[in-house]
């Protein structure tokens, strides 16, 4: 299967969508490691206090609760890459945006929190490389798409 590619607009045109997705899978991923800690910090005590009483209903209610939050985050990023989209760094929400400029396929690149996609990079290059989207890519219209 081809590689899907966006044009700036089409890219940015998909943010809401997109970050509400990703919002989802962030959050499902907050609980995870929250209820993690909280396993972890019971198996510490038991090991410390050589076994103890566990209120085995409320702990098979957290781990029920930890696989539906992981079927949660699943669900979000697949559903993005179905979309087409790379999803880098979910602690950061970093989204990569496969576009072709002329001959090449670069990667718009789009973190949380930032209100349009400003910055590029190549497909070797993370994000320290990202460097400011120009003409080359708008088209020749001067500065992003928003």
């Amino acid at each position: 299967m081809a590689m899907r590619t966006f044009s700036l607009k089409e890219a940015q045109d998909m943010l809401p969508v997109l970050e509400s997705l990703l919002r989802g899978s962030m959050k499902a991923k907050q609980e995870i490691e929250e209820i993690d800690g909280e396993f972890q910090k019971l198996s510490t005590q038991i090991f410390i206090d050589g076994g103890r009483f566990v209120d085995v209903p409320y702990w098979a209610h957290r781990r029920a609760q930890r696989e539906k939050a992981l079927q949660r985050a699943k669900d979000a990023l697949a559903e993005i890459n179905a979309i087409g989209v790379q999803v880098k760094d979910l602690d950061t929400g970093l989204l990569d945006f496969p576009c072709k400029v002329g001959d090449d396929i670069i990667l718009l690149c789009w973190k949380l929190g930032e209100t349009a996609i400003n910055f590029w990079h190549g497909m070797e290059e993370g994000f320290a490389g990202r460097k400011p989207i120009d003409e080359s890519i708008t088209g020749g219209k001067s500065g992003p798409i928003h």
